[in-house]
C-alpha cells in the first residue's frame, strides 16, 4: 500500500496536465479495485459552472455538465452539508430520493455508475469539491476496497484536489497582488493550519521550496509572517462574500 500511495503521489507531482492527473488517480483506484471516479470542484457562486476531471463515461460526464445535474445530484447534495465520507447507491440511504433524484440515479445507471465512496473536500470556508469511487455493482471486492482503504482514500482525494486545483484555478490575487499558482496554493494549505513541512509532502515539494512559495507570498503581500499573510487572504475573501 505505501508504494501504492508514493507512485500516486509521484506520478501527480509530475503530471503535467489534467490528462495526466486523472491518468493518475484512475491507475491508483483500478490497483484498489475502484474502477471508476469523478473529481467536482463545487463552484462557490452563482454562473460559475462545475468544474470535472473523471474517467466515467464521456457521454454521462457531458450530459451531467451539460444539465446542471450537480444542482440536483444527491450526492453532491450530501458533500455540501457534511465533510464525512460516505456511502451511497441502493441499501445505502435511508431517505427516499424525489422522482427527478430517481431518475438522475437511473439515467446514471446506465452508463454504470451505481454505487459509490464518496470523499466530501471541505476547507476553513466550507465545501469546496468532491471525490467519488463508483462502481456497476455492488460487488463483495468494492465493499472491501471501501471498508479497508478509507483512510487513503480520504488522502488520495486530498492530493488529487491540491495538485488539480492548481492547473484547473491558474493564477490568483490578494487585493489586487497577484500570486503564483503555487504561492497562493501554498499559503491556502498554511490557512489550513499545515507546516511547510506539510505543505511540502502534501504538493510533492521539498519543505525548503514550500518555505520559499511562503515566502514569496509574504514579500509580494508585505508582510512579515505567514500569519499576516493568511490574513490577508481570509480578509480579501470575506470581502468577496
Amino acid at each position: 500500500m505505501h508504494r501504492l500511495f508514493q507512485t500516486f503521489v509521484d506520478h501527480l507531482s509530475d503530471a503535467p496536465d489534467l490528462e495526466a492527473l486523472r491518468d493518475a488517480m484512475a491507475n491508483a483506484a483500478a490497483a484498489l479495485d475502484l474502477s471508476c471516479f469523478a473529481y467536482l470542484i463545487i463552484p462557490d457562486r452563482a454562473g460559475v459552472p462545475p468544474k470535472l476531471i473523471s474517467n466515467y463515461p464521456s457521454a454521462w460526464t457531458t450530459r451531467y455538465l451539460e444539465c446542471h445535474y450537480e444542482r440536483l445530484d444527491p450526492v453532491i447534495a450530501q458533500a455540501l452539508g457534511h465533510p464525512e465520507t460516505f456511502k451511497w447507491g441502493l441499501g445505502f440511504k435511508a431517505a427516499a430520493p424525489s422522482e427527478p433524484q430517481r431518475e438522475l440515479f437511473e439515467e446514471a445507471a446506465k452508463f454504470g455508475i451505481r454505487y459509490g465512496f464518496t470523499v466530501p473536500i471541505h476547507d476553513h470556508r466550507g465545501p469546496i469539491a468532491a471525490v467519488t469511487f463508483a462502481a456497476d455493482e455492488r460487488r463483495p471486492r468494492f465493499e472491501r476496497s471501501i471498508i479497508e482503504h478509507e483512510r487513503v482514500l480520504q488522502l488520495m482525494a486530498m492530493y488529487f484536489h491540491a495538485h488539480a486545483r492548481r492547473k484547473l484555478l491558474p493564477g490568483q490575487t490578494i487585493d489586487g497582488v497577484s500570486l503564483s499558482p503555487r504561492e497562493f496554493e501554498c499559503l491556502e494549505w498554511a490557512a489550513q493550519g499545515k507546516s511547510a513541512w506539510d505543505i511540502g509532502h502534501i504538493l510533492g515539494i521539498s519543505r525548503h521550496t514550500a518555505a520559499f512559495h511562503l515566502g514569496n507570498a509574504k514579500t509580494k503581500l508585505g508582510v512579515r509572517t505567514v500569519i499576516q499573510a493568511v490574513a490577508r487572504l481570509t480578509a480579501s475573501r470575506s470581502t468577496l462574500d
